[in-house]
């Protein structure tokens, strides 16, 4: 399996990034694909560990290996057909994917993982310039019609998955275009929609229907929440059209900071700014907040903040600030003492974003949101520190910040519950629809006929859980509907 020696001949190559201070001046992608040459170099790395962990550290389980080796021989067409085994849309998770596989890379124990995810991302580009990407048309079809509700990457990959099985699939989507968060919550420069409008093509060439603009269930979203409907259909009425209903409606309510002042206009969900972002840049008419010349606090630190720091840099904010509650991680991972290899490790992460400017503080929380004729001015803060597993205020910690503009990123409690509502559908402890995962009867709802996968189940996650979950989702549908499948796991 690749080259004996390459992982100590070798050093980490990592794909070319236009400089900070030009690609703040667009929305297009900025990370380029690594070459021919070098992602040889970069397959060559992979060690033949006889246990890769990076397949089990991957959610739907690429079969890692397999395509490094064949990407180190220059078998490229080898290599995507064994990556299109088990992923649906390497083009998003090769460019958006957070790799655990790497960090459970056997080589990640004491040296540079191999860098998979910049693989992937070569393989999908290379296949697709040279039109190796063909439709998978059903040979049989069963007559069964399902619906998907969402058209993120769990209900894209679950219809995908149930077209190729041969039932009529149709995905319905409340907005004016296709993608989910894909298109909506992830800027362009980390994912030009042009990529989703080429899969899309794809999908209905196999048989998916699209229907955008259609609400179902419920027209009543979460706060911050893009809705473009203009159609709206019950749940007993899909129900009665369809075979089987898969609900992959993702986890769209944001989790609030209810602190005094939080009504000052200027406080915003960063869903509320983001989407109308990414539909500017689609052409959808002007994003009515804009961070131009503006002192901008983002409170939260996973991605979404990551995403509102770009997105300010790229409107020219005055300035930008991001702020954490937990402890500021340590700089590198620790592999001197215990390590959590193969699993992800808790370290400091800085994305690209960050590098284009932003001052970044831990352990901060916000007890006000100050300002004068309704308009946020600045932050009332605080330090604080975890005793006993409670969060304490540092006595005499106070501080203010400058903020003319807020963006609240901290992430998703669960999903539109008024679906579910409509629905019927049980819920879990965190308000999830709740589902098995395992055995007969996976994914299916308490609701005759049906299923759920993604964000909707499991909670606010990654793009890579949502494909598998839909995956997953539509071999357990194809079962209910005939029987058995033949669909992968």
């Amino acid at each position: 399996m690749g080259k004996i020696t390459g992982f100590l001949e070798q050093v980490r190559l990592y794909p070319l990034y236009e400089a900070p201070d030009n690609r703040i001046k667009h929305y297009k992608e900025f990370v380029h694909a690594l070459s021919d040459a070098d992602a040889s170099k970069q397959g060559s790395r992979c060690m033949d560990c006889g246990t890769p962990f990076c397949h089990n550290g991957c959610p739907i389980n690429n079969i890692i290996p397999d395509f490094n080796d064949l990407v180190y021989q220059q078998d490229w067409q080898g290599a995507i057909d064994t990556l299109s085994l088990t992923n649906n849309f390497p083009e998003f998770t090769g460019r958006i994917c957070p790799a655990p596989c790497e960090a459970a890379c056997t080589l990640n124990i004491n040296n540079d993982a191999v860098g998979i995810k910049s693989i992937e991302h070569a393989i999908i580009d290379k296949a697709w310039a040279n039109n190796w990407i063909k439709p998978q048309k059903a040979k049989v079809k069963t007559g069964k019609r399902v619906a998907i509700v969402g058209s993120g990457p769990a209900g894209l990959a679950c219809a995908q998955q149930l077209a190729r099985a041969g039932h009529d699939v149709t995905v319905y989507e409340k907005n004016s275009r296709i993608g989910g968060l894909l298109r909506y919550g992830i800027p362009d420069f980390k994912l030009e929609k042009w990529l989703i409008d080429r899969r899309m093509g794809q999908m209905q060439e196999e048989g998916v229907v699209f229907k955008t603009g259609v609400a179902v269930g419920s027209d009543t979203f979460p706060a911050g929440a893009a809705n473009g409907a203009s159609l709206f259909i019950s749940g007993e009425e899909l129900k009665a059209q369809y075979d089987a209903v898969v609900l992959a409606i993702g986890s769209e309510t944001p989790r609030d900071l209810p602190a005094p002042g939080r009504e000052l206009s200027g406080v915003h969900y960063a869903l509320e700014w983001l989407i109308p972002q990414n539909q500017m840049v689609a052409g959808d008419g002007e994003n009515p907040i804009n961070a131009k010349g503006k002192h901008v606090v983002v409170i939260g630190g996973g991605d979404t903040g990551s995403d509102c720091v770009g997105t300010s840099n790229r409107h020219g904010a005055k300035s930008v600030t991001q702020f954490e509650v937990m402890p500021r991680p340590r700089e590198f991972e620790d592999k001197s003492i215990t390590s959590v290899w193969p699993y992800w490790p808790m370290k400091m992460r800085t994305s690209s974003s960050h590098d284009e400017g932003c001052e970044r503080d831990w352990s901060v929380t916000t007890k006000a949101f100050v300002g004068k004729n309704g308009k946020v001015e600045k932050l009332l803060c605080a330090r604080v520190e975890f005793k006993d597993g409670k969060m304490l205020e540092v006595e005499g910690s106070e501080f203010e910040v400058k903020a003319d503009l807020v963006l609240l990123a901290m992430g998703f409690v669960h999903p539109a519950q008024a679906i579910l509502d409509a629905f019927g559908v049980n819920k879990d402890a965190r308000l999830n629809a709740q589902a098995n995962i395992d055995g007969v009867g996976a994914y299916a709802t308490n609701v005759d006929k049906v299923f759920v996968a993604g964000d909707v189940r499991r909670g606010q996650s990654l793009v890579v859980w949502a494909i598998r979950e839909g995956r997953q989702a539509a071999h357990h549908v194809d079962a209910h509907l005939m029987g058995d499948s033949d669909l992968p796991l």
